[in-house]
């Protein structure tokens, strides 16, 4: 908030230097929940979409867990810990859609919340040590609101920062691969068989990515090789019907309004 407050862009000092300075002065805690909460909340829509989805088809399933990490958006995310089996396609398909549904909705608000407070500061991102990817439906929020501005000179306020980092989130949650959200849709549109094919081919893609984009492409697809390729099978014959398909488009739309080729790079390159 202070950056915000005086123009300053984002500097990696900021990050390096924020647990000795909230040590010193527990107050500056306050001054990060317009970003904290707006995050935890996009993040909790996300998995109490997935929680009562269970519950709905009475699948045993807990409440969220969130995960704290020294990430640029200060965590790893959330999960819930479903604890006994998917028995039908529909179920798998409505849980995987659920969440990132629940939580594109909530992060929208935010996003044009935060939009709309943000203030005009040229070329503030060419200052700071990081620059953030825009995704789509950020720059269409943009346009809107500050029109002829550049992305590079809006100061976005902590509560659009927050809903970046929702953005993030479920962009890569929506990827279809393995057991992210994105990979139990497609696994209940397309089988077992395809959704692995997929799933090894887009990791290549991501590797691709990291050559030409951005390394930290290279860990997600490592990660998402070595822990969440295998996908539990599903018994089920039953066809998706037309109405999880045109579901299943909104997905896919949702990731491209939020996914970024590069969600992070040095200002120096």
């Amino acid at each position: 908030m202070q950056s915000f407050e005086h123009n300053r862009p984002l500097e990696l000092e900021q990050y390096v230097a924020v647990f000795s300075a909230v040590y010193a002065h527990p107050a500056l805690l306050v001054e990060g929940l317009a970003f904290s909460l707006t995050l935890m909340t996009i993040l909790l829509a996300h998995e109490l979409g997935h929680y009562f989805t269970c519950r709905y088809y009475g699948i045993d399933a807990s409440l969220p867990y969130f995960l704290p990490g020294p990430t640029p958006i200060g965590t790893l995310g959330a999960f819930i810990r479903i604890r006994s089996p998917i028995y039908t396609r529909r179920a798998l398909f409505d849980v995987g859609i659920a969440g990132p549904l629940a939580g594109f909705v909530v992060l929208l608000v935010a996003l044009a919340v935060g939009i709309a407070n943000s203030r005009v500061v040229p070329g503030i991102a060419g200052r700071g040590d990081l620059i953030f990817g825009v995704p789509v439906i950020q720059q269409i929020m943009q346009s809107l609101m500050f029109p002829g501005v550049p992305s590079s000179s809006i100061s976005l306020h902590p509560i659009a920062r927050g809903a970046w980092g929702g953005m993030l989130a479920t962009a890569l949650n929506l990827l279809p691969i393995g057991q992210l959200d994105g990979g139990h849709i497609v696994f209940a549109l397309i089988g077992r068989k395809a959704h692995r094919l997929l799933s090894l081919v887009l990791i290549g893609v991501l590797v691709f990515m990291g050559k030409y984009f951005a390394p930290s492409w290279y860990v997600w697809a490592a990660l998402l090789l070595l822990f969440a390729l295998r996908h539990p099978v599903i018994y089920d014959p039953t066809k998706m019907d037309r109405k999880r398909g045109w579901l299943g488009i909104a997905a896919l739309l949702v990731f491209l309004l939020t996914f970024m080729l590069v969600p992070l790079r040095d200002v120096l390159k």
